[in-house]
């Protein structure tokens, strides 16, 4: 769903009220957060799609990477995993299934994940993906609704996953790249737990389905600020994902995404790619931290050590303003 339509949904629920739900759904996060006692608390998240490629193990690995991103993005670590799995009637063998479980069983052996079982079901497509618990300590953990004015952004993946992906299915990328997408998306956003650990960050998020500005509009509401993003210096996977864009080669999700910023974006002169690969729907994207510019360094120093695919100061969070986010140059 849209954000804006699940937002419409979430609206007519009553929320929850228990003083041990130290995060729930009204704070549009990553993950909900469960208090045990004062040292421990349980990280929950559910996530599952159809498939993005062709390779049922790399579809797999995917999948699981991006369910356990949540857990990481709260700064917690994942304990257990359950597989989510839809499968066609006689359209899916038992070994193609198998490969994909077997993906997603690699990317939790990873992340020091164990996997205990999970529920099938049938269904007109493929689907996959994990429900994941972790564990985090209350006092360390990550939210969106701690950003503070001065707070630096980084971002720790390129985006253009959702591009690429499409330009995948339309037989429209190159080998190069379609293959560097695939290993981005493969890749896990560990470095969270060990950023939340230090306490070297006042908020996070994870990039995913509702793009770069939808995740960081959540952040700015929960946190009662604004941002302002540099979009010359927002990664983009490769040069070529401008030429796909340039080709129409953009995701509904996306579409939807841009349609939902321009509601709350300051645009300014930004040119019409750049707008739609910061509103572009990300699978198992990166991690977006508001930092105090006087741990930015450490952060960075960090981030390079753990080989994320980026390491990317782009904005910067400021007081609260009548649009939430303003796009410059």
């Amino acid at each position: 769903m849209s954000q804006q339509a699940l937002t419409q949904v979430l609206r007519q629920l009553p929320l929850t009220r228990d003083s041990n739900v130290l995060v729930g759904s009204a704070a549009a996060d990553d993950a909900g957060v469960f208090r045990l006692d004062r040292q421990r608390a349980l990280v929950q998240t559910v996530d599952f799609f159809t498939p993005i490629v062709d390779d049922p193990f790399q579809y797999g690995e995917i999948a699981a990477a991006n369910a356990l991103s949540d857990v990481f993005a709260m700064g917690g670590r994942p304990l257990t995993a359950l597989n989510i799995v839809g499968a066609p009637d006689k359209k899916l063998s038992a070994k193609t299934i198998a490969t994909i479980l077997r993906g997603g069983l690699s990317k939790a052996r990873e992340a020091g994940c164990a996997v205990i079982g999970g529920h099938t079901v049938r269904a007109p497509e493929p689907l996959y993906g994990m429900a994941i618990t972790g564990v985090v300590d209350p006092r360390k953990m990550l939210t969106n609704a701690n950003a503070r004015p001065g707070d630096v952004l980084i971002l720790t993946k390129p985006l253009g996953t959702g591009i690429v992906t499409t330009g995948i299915k339309r037989n429209l990328t190159s080998r190069a790249l379609s293959k560097k997408t695939i290993a981005l998306m493969s890749q896990l956003n560990r470095v969270g737990a060990e950023i939340a650990d230090r306490r070297l960050a006042h908020a996070a998020t994870d990039i995913t389905g509702f793009g770069l500005l939808g995740h960081l509009a959540s952040m700015c509401r929960a946190s009662g600020v604004s941002a302002e993003i540099f979009a010359d210096r927002v990664p983009a996977i490769a040069a070529e994902v401008f030429d796909l864009i340039a080709r129409d080669c953009i995701p509904g999700g996306s579409r939807d995404n841009f349609e939902t910023a321009n509601k709350f974006v300051d645009w300014n002169n930004t040119p019409l790619p750049e707008r739609i690969l910061l509103s572009d729907a990300q699978t198992s994207g990166g991690l977006l931290m508001a930092v105090d510019p006087g741990e930015s360094k450490k952060v960075l120093a960090l981030l390079r050590r753990h080989r994320t695919p980026c390491a990317a100061p782009i904005g910067k969070i400021v007081p609260r303003r009548k649009r939430l986010i303003c796009i410059s140059q």
